[in-house]
């Protein structure tokens, strides 16, 4: 079985399997989906001038997007090939409704986003088998209002369905955009793995000499140390115009570095089965989180019902019994109490009313007692401090909580003493048997 082969029969097993339960849940599911049954997805970010459509240009062997020193596009810029649909170029606003792509999520962020989304479909092989994402430069100081949308939550969303992604730096602005530091320090970590992040310093060329050179690369460092928070450095990978190589200049000696790079990005399909698999993990275990929490909830829940009803019973049964012969000896009614008149062997239907009367009327307290007392408080309680309901005994566990906190109390919020009995820890099962299982047989199917 090839990548292509077993990633369809993965996202046929996902599909069926975990849709209900993310659905269930209130999850998205959709996102997840579109990601599996696309191309892989090389992302280039960078501030503005830092080279990525000089990059771009190259790896696909032609010039698709615009290059100079001031901002030349503002846009989100998907580039892949499509031969049946030959050159042609598709606007944001029909990318983002076309359901064979992963772009539907989009719209949330509004017309001003879609405005500046397009897709071009060349003709080169390079992007047969992948796409590549150009992305407006990154900037010192903006907001969501100079931009008109959420521009670092897109760029995670774009992170998380992405492969690889390339983030480029100047040797004049070497890590200094406040929107670099927001990327590397916030959004990436939190929607990628760090294992899909390339470093690159581009334009080398440009510096004058090879201690201008050493000057940048040493302030790229230490800036990169700065926004990361890690002692070791993560590889820089240079890079620099072709033309620009020649004895004496500041590139002469780093060809290596150049190769290594571009060798990187067209290996990008490869690394996709891996990552799908991996966000699929991600979100299974963001899922079996929420599932553990709410059955957790719901099986409290359950043991408090079962003691209320136990109490609640036998009180019941107490009063049907005796309740009319205590009624008896308060104001002497009814004359014929049920046990005398089984006694006496004049019983008739008409010394059960009092008798079934105590009985429900108890039972009915009962029921109340637990839906509009007991249950509130503990639903007070478990949104107070859900993380009672799971295991936080690793890192990772408490990492996972806080991110799926709000989802946990959304879902627990939602629960009536109704839903207490319909199969929250079924559904946990079949959660928790999904990622022992069918996620570890697929594991095993790479690596055989």
């Amino acid at each position: 079985m090839n990548e292509k082969e077993l990633q369809n029969e993965l996202q046929t097993k996902v599909k069926k399997k975990l849709a209900p339960l993310f659905a269930r849940y209130k999850m998205d599911f959709t996102g997840l989906e579109s990601t599996m049954k696309w191309k892989p997805v090389v992302l280039v970010i960078g501030n503005y001038s830092s080279g990525k459509s000089t990059l771009i240009n190259e790896l696909v062997g032609q010039d698709v997007q615009r290059t100079g020193q001031a901002p030349t596009d503002d846009s989100f810029t998907v580039i892949t090939s499509n031969p049946a649909l030959g050159v042609s170029e598709v606007p944001g606003s029909t990318l983002v409704n076309d359901t064979n792509m992963p772009f539907g999520k989009f719209k949330q962020y509004g017309e001003r986003l879609i405005s500046h989304m397009s897709l071009k479909n060349i003709d080169s092989p390079v992007v047969e088998n992948m796409a590549i994402i150009d992305s407006p430069g990154m900037l010192d100081a903006t907001s969501e209002k100079d931009r008109g949308y959420d521009y670092m939550a897109v760029l995670g969303d774009l992170a998380k369905m992405s492969d690889l992604i390339v983030l480029m730096f100047d040797p004049h602005k070497a890590g200094t955009i406040k929107e670099s530091y927001t990327a590397i320090r916030n959004t990436l970590p939190e929607k990628s793995g760090e294992d899909r992040i390339v470093f690159v310093m581009s334009r080398i060329d440009e510096c004058d000499s090879l201690s201008d050179f050493t000057r940048s690369y040493g302030t790229l460092c230490w800036n990169m140390s700065q926004m990361t928070g890690r002692k070791d450095i993560p590889h820089i990978y240079l890079t620099y115009s072709p033309s620009a190589v020649g004895p004496g200049s500041a590139v002469d000696g780093w060809p290596q570095e150049r190769e290594e790079l571009l060798a990187k990005i067209n290996n990008a399909p490869g690394f996709r089965i891996n990552h799908i698999l991996e966000d699929v993990d991600r979100r299974v275990n963001e899922l079996q989180m929420v599932a553990e929490a709410t059955a957790g909830f719901t099986k409290k829940a359950q043991k408090v019902s079962w003691k209320i009803s136990k109490i609640t019973l036998i009180i019941a049964l107490l009063l049907f019994l005796f309740g009319d012969v205590l009624l008896n000896a308060l104001i002497a009614f009814p004359e014929n109490t049920l046990i005398t008149s089984v006694r006496n062997g004049t019983f008739s239907l008409g010394n059960l009313v009092i008798p079934a009367i105590f009985l429900l009327v108890t039972l009915a307290i009962g029921a109340i007692s637990f839906s509009k007392v007991a249950f509130p408080k503990m639903l007070k309680n478990a949104l107070a401090h859900g993380s009672d309901l799971v295991r936080l005994d690793t890192d990772y566990r408490k990492n996972l909580w806080r991110k799926m906190e709000a989802k946990v109390q959304e879902n627990i919020a939602s629960i009536s003493v109704r839903d207490l009995w319909s199969g929250y820890g079924r559904s946990l099962a079949k959660i928790q048997g999904f990622l022992k299982v069918d996620l570890k047989r697929y594991y095993d199917k790479i690596v055989s």
